[in-house]
């Protein structure tokens, strides 16, 4: 079985129904909700809502498949993604699996520089982009020149590439006879780069399938549920908790927007029954109904059922906060990483709300491990190792890249490179990871822990703490710290604060700043090491 046949079975037997809905607050009027303006063209050439049928969803996957294959396309090539999430986004992927191609979905982020070097570590022959990127491959179109095809998903198409819907409305709306297996290439996703450019993770189409069948494992999804995405879908987390979807045959809604009022907003208006948030979007809507901007009488919110959050350690203290206020949620939350496919490897299940902070224990089809120094397992709690999980969603290898491909599989088994412990209950609570670790005069702290105490401060949005080094320790811990909209806090009522650690654990220095985090929620030390390890840290802040 490979992953389309849920697509094509879901067009057959529920052709009408509703598969994907894309909603973009930012062009909203004010009215009462999006759905009165369904189909209306915006000024800017954009829409406020859109939708698409399972039929038309399938039908759309066909003639993008049908269009690669008149321009050479064939089983094994490269096809790249470079799309702000949009309605168009899973056909164009399901039309590139269709053919036997692998996708290669791309970070909106990415400079033109990045783009170029992931097009040829990947082996694209075929880029399919949006308009927020024009300018981008713009600057390097001269060394893509090379490539079969560029298509544009837009208006006002480029003078170097074809339009998408121009060309596609032309192609054949049947499926494509290509007959694929599991075991065949399926996609190809890039690492975060935190160590410079990011490594190109090659995986079959049976982690695909795997991810589909642990995701509604775990969440139970029905054809009533209603998803609401908003994370991107070009990394694997969005996408795998989005086949959940797939595999029940049930609406999923794209929002465009991270604001709390616009979350909140399509939770209403399209009847959402699960959300996936990161922490910082959890955070926000908690902190603008504290401050009175968000009066949740003002939403229909009944509905949902389950909110869940992964792609970063989650403070126990953030949910806490949630259960005040939502009482009626379900929570969840997900472990996993792009080599394993995204989330899913590990998982706490919404009935251990008792060990919320832990991430939880093996999910559905796969295995854990804890690792000592000498690779050997531990079973003893409350000692630290590093975290190696074994399942179908394993990658096959790092792209053309042998030497970093055994660095971390081993028979079969992932080394995540996240340190971990077992509590009692044998529930895995992740430490921190292997490279951040900070090494202070012979002493290990790990960073998550730090950060964990920290963000239970009541004016505190988010933290991070890095390693600096210092002549006589090594290193030392400095807190970066961001503090809430409207809220005054020093230097010196953190360090207060921070009397609630032990010595050995207080940060030596504190730093009021923003904390950026990437698109998947994930903090950017490599960027606040770069800031902060240089003499503007010494020029500005003082040692404690």
């Amino acid at each position: 079985m490979v992953i389309m046949d849920y697509l094509e079975k879901n067009a057959r037997l529920h052709p009408s129904e509703v598969a994907l809905v894309e909603i973009n607050p930012a062009l909203r009027p004010d009215r009462t909700t999006w759905k009165e303006f369904d189909l209306i063209e915006s000024g800017a050439g954009g829409q406020y809502r859109r939708e698409l049928t399972w039929k038309e969803f399938d039908m759309q996957a066909n003639r993008f498949a049908n269009l690669l294959l008149s321009r050479g396309v064939k089983k094994g090539d490269k096809v790249a993604i470079l799309l702000m999430n949009c309605l168009e986004w899973l056909p164009i992927y399901f039309g590139i699996l269709k053919t036997g191609a692998l996708a290669v979905p791309m970070n909106y982020r990415y400079t033109a520089e990045e783009i170029d070097y992931c097009l040829k570590l990947s082996d694209a022959s075929v880029l399919v982009f949006g308009p927020e990127f024009v300018g981008r491959i713009e600057a390097i179109e001269e060394k893509l020149r090379g490539m079969r095809a560029m298509f544009y998903a837009g208006h006002d198409t480029p003078g170097f590439a074809d339009n998408y819907e121009q060309y596609t409305a032309f192609c054949s709306t049947s499926a494509p006879a290509i007959e694929l297996t599991e075991d065949d290439d399926a996609a190809i996703y890039f690492s975060s780069g935190t160590t410079g450019f990011p490594k190109a993770i090659l995986h079959a189409h049976r982690a695909l399938v795997a991810s589909a069948m642990t995701e509604q494992n775990h969440h139970g999804q029905s054809r009533d549920d209603v998803f609401l995405c908003i994370p991107p879908l070009y990394h694997t987390g969005a996408k795998m908790h989005w086949f959940g979807s797939l595999i029940s045959c049930s609406k999923a809604v794209l929002l465009r927007g991270v604001k709390p009022e616009w979350i909140l907003r399509a939770v209403s208006d399209e009847r959402a029954t699960i959300v996936w948030l990161l922490v910082p979007w959890a955070q926000d809507i908690l902190d603008a109904i504290d401050r009175g901007e968000i009066k949740l009488e003002d939403y229909r919110l009944a509905q949902w059922r389950l909110m869940h959050i992964g792609a970063q350690p989650v403070p126990p203290s953030l949910i806490k906060r949630w259960k005040a206020v939502f009482p009626h949620h379900e929570y969840d939350t997900n472990y996993g990483l792009s080599e394993s496919i995204g989330p899913g490897c590990v998982h706490l299940g919404v009935e251990n709300i008792d060990h919320v902070g832990a991430i939880g224990k093996a999910g559905y089809l796969w295995e854990t491990e804890i690792r000592d120094d000498r690779g050997e397992a531990i079973t003893a709690p409350e000692q630290v190792g590093e975290l190696a999980v074994r399942g179908p969603g394993v990658m096959k290898c790092y792209y053309k890249n042998p030497e970093a491909t055994a660095e971390i599989l081993r028979d079969g088994w992932l080394l995540t490179g996240d340190m971990a412990k077992y509590d009692e209950d044998g529930f895995i609570y992740l430490v921190d990871r292997k490279k951040d670790v900070i090494i202070t005069g012979g002493e290990n702290l790990y960073p998550v822990q730090i950060e964990d105490f920290l963000r239970a401060h009541p004016k505190i949005k988010d933290v991070a703490v890095i390693g600096l080094p210092d002549d006589r320790l090594g290193e030392i811990a400095a807190a970066i710290v961001e503090i809430k909209e409207g809220e005054s806090c020093t230097e010196a009522e953190i360090d207060e604060f921070c009397t609630g650690l032990p010595r050995y654990k207080r940060p030596k220095k504190i730093i009021l700043a923003s904390v950026p985090r990437n698109p998947t929620g994930k903090i950017e030390k490599p960027k606040l090491r770069e800031i902060y390890c240089g003499k503007r840290l010494v020029e500005a802040q003082t040692t404690r």
